[in-house]
């Protein structure tokens, strides 16, 4: 058995406190427009950007994807869809934050992310560090970015778009429940001595005021 959302109300049942793993993917192809590339929680001047509801940060959104399978929490579309206007534009790292908190209220918390960019374009190198040191801030937790390209057929061989698939690990937060209250243990067939609160002291016994000794 693993650690689940208590039916109703999303917090975890710790009879069992196991890691738990989610999954999440996310695909952006790149716009049509002059809009700039938000990747991994960082920005990319000069490079051509991802269509989006948000920012299109393709690496951030399938973490989002991945902490929700991971809590039980539903997915990326059931909590920040398109059907929220508020969300138009709103920074990956921002979504990011709020999944953390989301997570973190539902009784979790993240052990680590991995996420992996896969397309020909940006070159992911040069900033890998500089965006594994973005994303744990909104977290507080290791992240680890990979990044792969591809050759020949498909989304990313035509340089249309970007997928990114992440995986996090959530580990149950002892928090989220009081300790159980610590057990009396007794020996096998003897039966507990209860000993009564002392009182008083006792006044000292009468009698008989003692006799002078005679001379």
């Amino acid at each position: 058995m693993t650690s689940s959302p208590q039916p109703g109300t999303g917090r975890v049942s710790l009879a069992n406190p196991l890691p738990r793993i989610g999954i999440g993917v996310d695909v952006h192809a790149f716009a049509d427009d002059d809009r700039a590339l938000s990747l991994a929680g960082l920005s990319w001047p000069g490079e051509r950007g991802l269509a989006g509801h948000s920012d299109g940060d393709v690496a951030i959104h399938a973490v989002c994807d991945a902490l929700f399978s991971a809590a039980g929490l539903g997915d990326l579309g059931t909590n920040f869809g398109t059907d929220r206007p508020e969300l138009a534009g709103a920074p990956g790292l921002m979504l990011l934050k709020q999944a953390g908190r989301m997570v973190a209220d539902a009784g979790f918390v993240i052990g680590n992310l991995a996420i992996q960019i896969i397309g020909n374009q940006p070159k992911l190198g040069p900033r890998r560090l500089q965006a594994q040191e973005a994303s744990p801030m909104a977290v507080m937790a290791p992240v680890s970015i990979s990044a792969t390209a591809t050759a020949g057929p498909g989304l990313t061989g035509r340089s249309a778009g970007i997928p990114a698939p992440a995986t996090p690990i959530g580990l149950a937060s002892p928090a989220r429940e009081p300790p159980p209250p610590p057990r009396r243990l007794h020996r096998p067939g003897c039966r507990a001595r209860h000993r009564r609160p002392p009182g008083p002291p006792r006044p000292p016994p009468r009698g008989p005021p003692p006799r002078a000794a005679r001379a």
